[in-house]
């Protein structure tokens, strides 16, 4: 399903065919961790009808993506909240408006289902962009704290700034 289509974005449903090409693409720009495991999960918890897997295509070729989960992971577990997950754009196609557009689908479709959306975002600098974004777009801290490895981190606690490190916010949609 197309979701959104202008000046040459569209905006659709993730599709078995557009992974390799994330994935790969991902590897190149140097991301770590890259798991096209995680995609394919995506794709079938749509399939399920768990989740909208969507993504941004440019010129026929995937360049950025984001989830929306109907039923929100811990903190946010006991809501009715649905909760953004695995947001990304990559690094070529930066700020030229496909996160907005991707972020605008996302939020409306959670409008459909609830007052507010939820979404965590990890604190180290490869998410520098994203965090610019949400609060540009009005996502508030929920004042739980950081979070790692889906557990909230006691104050003083050591931890690791790696990808398990989060700030969990939300934002009014209506």
């Amino acid at each position: 399903m197309v979701y959104f289509e202008k000046d040459g974005l569209v905006i659709r449903d993730l599709c078995p065919a557009d992974v390799t090409p994330i994935v790969t693409q991902e590897q190149l720009q140097g991301v770590p961790h890259v798991r096209r495991d995680l995609y394919e999960m995506r794709l079938r918890d749509a399939a399920a009808g768990r989740c909208f897997a969507l993504c941004a295509v440019v010129a026929g070729q995937p360049v950025g993506w984001v989830n929306l989960y109907f039923r929100a992971y811990p903190p946010y577990d006991q809501t009715n909240w649905p909760e953004i997950l695995a947001f990304g754009v990559l690094a070529s196609h930066r700020r030229r408006g496909i996160g907005t557009a991707l972020l605008d689908t996302v939020e409306r479709l959670a409008a459909e289902r609830s007052d507010t959306v939820c979404l965590g975002v990890g604190l180290h600098s490869g998410y520098g962009a994203a965090q610019r974004l949400y609060v540009q777009r009005g996502y508030i801290p929920d004042g739980t704290g950081v979070w790692y490895a889906g557990h909230e981190l006691q104050p003083y606690a050591p931890c690791v700034n790696d990808d398990d490190l989060n700030l969990y916010l939300t934002k009014k949609l209506r």
